[in-house]
């Protein structure tokens, strides 16, 4: 086993799905790629080959285990049912814009999601998948999704997870992207956050 306090992980984003494209929350609907979201994680290949992964998980949903496929991993990657997509209850394919049609003001960081999960029970999934990857050890590839990895992010680096958690607030993350959580000396540190390959840039 690697050295876990030297554990690395990386986080990629699916590629672009419908409802991502039109910023409808989703969470359990299993939605395919867009053929430009086949583009985008074929273009994260050339990237990842570079990389030797000790671990890969991926979530349950088609999009990630296709992203994951498409940028060459996918025969290494073990289903990590913790790294599904926050689930957004009755919210689920709605648009910020079309929940405040209804309820003014709401927010999915401050907000009751009914029928689905709070804040606080993502986070503790997240530390769940921290949890996996430090005891293995070594360097993880993670596929899944925006609101969980932003979550994943401000748990790795905040005061434990309930607190953590809401830090993801304030990162923003697009699709078939990768960012890197590792340390510097004993620290948690953000390493990379967001890049994209140079094929997915506009």
């Amino acid at each position: 086993m690697a050295n876990a306090s030297k554990a690395e992980l990386w986080l990629i984003r699916h590629g672009e799905t419908e409802w991502s494209k039109s910023g409808a929350h989703t969470s359990y609907t299993d939605l395919p790629l867009t053929d430009h979201g086949r583009e985008q994680a074929a273009a994260l290949e050339p990237v990842l080959a570079k990389v030797q992964f000790d671990l890969v998980l991926t979530s349950p949903r088609q999009r990630a285990q296709e992203t994951a496929k498409l940028a060459g991993v996918h025969a290494a990657a073990q289903i990590e049912p913790n790294l599904q997509e926050w689930n957004y209850g009755e919210f689920e394919g709605k648009s910020t814009p079309e929940i405040r049609e209804q309820i003014p003001d709401w927010n999915v960081w401050r907000s009751p999601i009914t029928g689905g999960e709070s804040l606080q029970e993502v986070s503790a999934r997240a530390q769940a998948v921290i949890d996996r990857c430090l005891q293995h050890g070594g360097r993880c590839a993670l596929f899944a999704h925006a609101h969980f990895f932003r979550i994943l992010a401000g748990v790795w680096i905040g005061p434990g997870p309930a607190q953590g958690g809401e830090m993801g607030e304030h990162l923003a993350l697009s699709t078939a992207s990768i960012s890197v959580l590792g340390w510097e000396r004993d620290t948690r540190v953000i390493s990379r956050w967001n890049e994209l390959p140079p094929l997915v840039k506009s």
